[in-house]
């Protein structure tokens, strides 16, 4: 009685073609479903006659079989069918949508053309937190106590934390590399740094800024002098002019910052750089014996070199996001 009823489920299914995935799905459940037709009967399987049990596995297999190719079958075509024609309204002969090209911001250009540069003669590249505590950024760097720097209204501290700090220039940097490495030592420090400074109608707080730091035996203000010769005639070409003039930065002496005269600028001058031999006392600071070791340090601050190398007028500019002022920047 039973193996009659299967092989009656057995021509059912052979002969059923659903005529959409709905009606599949109704024939899917009836028969695979928890509740279905043969959930139902591996229940009664094990209670059946032992001398039943083979020839009745043996079709219950088949049914289960058949009615999961059928499924299976069934659902490739109907899926293929729904995508038939998916496309048909698009006309695959016309020209694509203009793809806008994007830019690069000016600051970006610059800091990677100054990379390339420092790269190029041995300089490794160096990163820190933009966070950083009072003894990274100004007491191991020789800032004196009362340095006007320290105050509130130049320098961004931590409210919570008053001796941590957004950094006001990537020295801290610098201080990390020669405490965690040996001379010689010769890397580049880049990164955004924060200062109270006024050039907009609200208070800006963020630059960019590359610092250079050498150090070994026996190097001079000469060596310096010659890096930054050629990292000039190579970013800015041989039409401009350098000079070197006498300044003081707590952390080098001496110190001096670099000047470069503009073509067509009616003998303008405009500093773009400041540098010096670092000071022996930040040395020590650092852990290395100013007896053995000397080096020279330099900073470069990428938005003015941004405006001298493309001849953008006015800094504010950098920090607005204008879309059209970006698109002049758009490579090829």
């Amino acid at each position: 009685m039973i193996q009659k009823k299967i092989e009656g489920l057995i021509e059912e299914v052979k002969s059923f073609i659903p005529e959409n995935s709905e009606e599949l799905e109704h024939f899917r459940i009836k028969f695979l479903g928890r509740k279905g037709i043969l959930q139902d009967y591996f229940l009664q399987f094990k209670e059946f006659d032992s001398h039943l049990k083979k020839e009745t596995g043996k079709s219950l297999n088949e049914l289960k079989n058949l009615v999961t190719e059928k499924v299976l079958d069934f659902q490739k075509k109907f899926t293929e069918q729904s995508a038939t024609g998916l496309y048909d309204h698009i006309d695959l002969t016309l020209e694509p949508a203009p793809f806008k090209k994007a830019s690069r911001h000016p600051v970006s250009i610059v800091k990677k053309q100054i990379i390339d540069i420092f790269t190029r003669i041995g300089f490794t590249i160096s990163e820190g937190p933009e966070i950083v505590d009072d003894w990274h950024n100004f007491t191991a760097l020789n800032f004196p106590q009362d340095h006007p720097a320290r105050d509130m209204q130049d320098t961004f501290f931590v409210q919570r934390n008053p001796d941590y700090l957004l950094r006001t220039h990537t020295s801290s940097v610098q201080v990390q590399e020669m405490q965690s490495n040996k001379p010689p030592i010769r890397t580049i420090s880049v990164g955004r740094v924060y200062r109270n400074e006024t050039i907009t109608y609200k208070s800006h707080v963020q630059f960019h800024q590359i610092e250079g730091l050498y150090i070994d035996k026996n190097v001079s203000f000469s060596d310096m002098k010659q890096v930054l010769y050629y990292f000039t005639g190579e970013f800015f070409g041989p039409d401009y002019k350098v000079r070197f003039r006498p300044s003081f930065f707590p952390f080098t002496e001496p110190s001096a910052e670099m000047d470069i005269q503009v073509p067509n600028g009616e003998g303008k001058w405009m500093e773009i750089l400041g540098c010096g031999m670092v000071d022996p006392n930040v040395l020590e600071n650092c852990g290395i014996d100013s007896s053995v070791y000397t080096g020279y340090a330099f900073g470069i601050g990428i938005e003015r070199l941004s405006l001298l190398k493309f001849g953008i007028k006015d800094i504010r500019i950098l920090f607005e996001n204008d879309v059209r002022f970006l698109e002049q920047f758009i490579s090829e």
